[in-house]
């Protein structure tokens, strides 16, 4: 195991308060318990608040997206671990600015549970909720049973056009409004060509043959739809655009934001090759690129691989991805 760390378990703990102490201006923790972030103005009086959170290993994922126009609190888990309902809670109870909070998250049992048990918990504190999950991997589950897809890095345009919601003032029930139809309208799909490796155990998140890519595998190296020998990156971004293409519908005068997403080891010159031929494939089908990200939006530590995004645009969520926000890991206007 070739990790930059000192312990494994105090590798969590150490990169927050690494986050913390790099950006004392923007994020701060609320308690004592330093696996809870908030936004450092948090709360905002009459503005809902945002709570995001999930396990470690996805930076910038969850926690780097607490700021203005973003989400305004997180509660953190050990790698690819749940945080706890407590933590949850403590971070709802930070960032309720008297509108109400909105839980934002990927979708996945261990996270479902206990922002379940923390809505709970606010309920007996009188703080009204609202859940919106993310789920926009077209690969782990048919457009018939998309309510049960994972949530991998499309939350990432969830978080801008609800925190750009909840930042003009918006009530909660419109800004969980503004994210489930966001959710509703973007699907994604990932590549994988080699593991993380876990810094727990140092073993690997999954096996895979040198030479072999994996189409269609999750954020914590979930099972695809299909392995076979590395192709060229056309072939690959032929792979992955098309079925998001079909998934949302999109014909000859759509318009999308387009996020192509490094998954942790992926130099950013091929996520640029990547984009070149997403740009292309929707060009010749008539589909204009409004928005475009290409970076690492969602990681899986150092896995090697990458992921694509669309998100089919309107006037009001074009103006919600314009808005500014700001936070560690973004910042635009």
């Amino acid at each position: 195991m070739r990790k930059i760390i000192n312990t494994p378990e105090a590798f969590v703990d150490e990169f927050v308060e690494g986050i913390l102490l790099a950006h004392p201006d923007l994020v701060t923790t609320p308690g004592d318990d330093a696996r809870v972030l908030v936004r450092a103005d948090a709360p905002v009086a009459g503005h809902v608040g945002i709570v995001t959170g999930g396990g470690s290993g996805h930076l910038p994922l969850f926690k780097g997206y607490v700021g203005a126009g973003l989400c305004s609190g997180v509660a953190i888990g050990n790698v690819f671990s749940s945080p706890s309902s407590e933590q949850i809670f403590e971070a709802t109870k930070a960032v309720d600015g008297g509108a109400g909070v909105l839980y934002l998250y990927g979708n996945y049992g261990g996270d479902v549970l206990n922002f379940d048990l923390a809505a709970d918990l606010a309920d007996l504190e009188d703080i009204p909720t609202a859940t919106v999950l993310g789920r926009d991997d077209v690969a782990s589950q048919p457009n018939e049973r998309k309510l049960d897809r994972r949530g991998v890095a499309g939350i990432f345009f969830a978080y801008k056009a609800a925190g750009a919601a909840a930042e003009r003032g918006d009530s909660l029930e419109q800004v969980a409004a503004i994210a489930e139809d966001v959710v509703e309208h973007t699907a994604t799909m990932g590549i994988g060509l080699a593991p993380t490796i876990l810094p727990t155990t140092g073993k690997p998140s999954f096996e895979l043959p040198d030479g072999e890519m994996e189409i269609g595998i999750g954020i914590h190296g979930e099972p695809g739809i299909r392995r076979g020998p590395l192709e060229t990156a056309d072939e690959i971004a032929d792979h992955l655009v098309q079925p998001l293409i079909d998934d949302l519908g999109l014909t000859s005068g759509a318009r999308v934001a387009v996020l192509v997403n490094g998954l942790g080891a992926t130099p950013l010159e091929e996520l640029y090759v990547l984009f070149r031929r997403t740009h292309q494939i929707l060009t010749e089908q008539g589909i204009t690129i409004e928005r475009r990200y290409i970076g690492e939006f969602a990681t899986s530590l150092e896995m090697a691989g990458a992921s694509i995004s669309l998100l089919e645009l309107d006037d009001d969520r074009l103006a919600l991805l314009n808005a500014p926000a700001r936070s560690p890991f973004f910042g635009e206007g």
